[in-house]
């Protein structure tokens, strides 16, 4: 019985095969379809470009911002220079003006360290130390005032001056 033996019949085999091969095919197709949710998006609108026109915060535009910010800048450095007292020179001749001011304060007070102190100028040249100072007129005034008991007026002579006629001094 050799013809008894069962053989599959081939529309089975095929449908079988058939649906593996179509279910391979299937995923590949569908693998290759990109997921929505990764697809690339529309790129975000530009924004309006910034002109002086532009509403930057709380209804104000561009300029006016600006303004209120220099009219701000311009506030503080005009109280500085109200408190500090500094002016910008505005010409060439002040600027040289100060600087010979300068030079000229500077001088002098060089020439005031070289000044010996006021005892040493209120010594009489070939004098001993013992002999008596001279006295100041406030000095003689006091001396005066302590032997009389009553303040006296003092009266210091002036010089007149030498009177010139025009001649002279023309």
């Amino acid at each position: 019985m050799a013809g008894d033996q069962p053989v599959c019949p081939p529309q089975l085999v095929l449908p079988g095969l058939g649906a593996v091969l179509l279910s391979q095919c299937l995923s590949s197709v569908f693998s290759q379809i990109p997921d929505p949710e990764l697809l690339p998006t529309d790129p975000p609108p530009k924004p309006d470009p910034l002109t002086s026109e532009s509403i930057v915060f709380w209804g104000l535009r561009l300029w006016q911002i600006i303004a209120i910010f220099a009219v701000f800048g311009l506030a503080v450095v005009i109280t500085l220079c109200c408190i500090f007292k500094c002016r910008i020179p505005r010409t060439r001749k002040e600027i040289e003006a100060r600087s010979q001011q300068r030079l000229a304060a500077k001088k002098y007070a060089n020439t005031l360290e070289t000044v010996p102190p006021l005892n040493e100028l209120t010594e009489i040249p070939g004098s001993t130390p013992d002999a008596s100072a001279v006295q100041t007129v406030s000095e003689q005034v006091q001396s005066q005032s302590a032997n009389n008991g009553q303040p006296s007026v003092a009266r210091v002579s002036e010089e007149q001056p030498s009177s010139l006629s025009l001649s002279e001094t023309g």
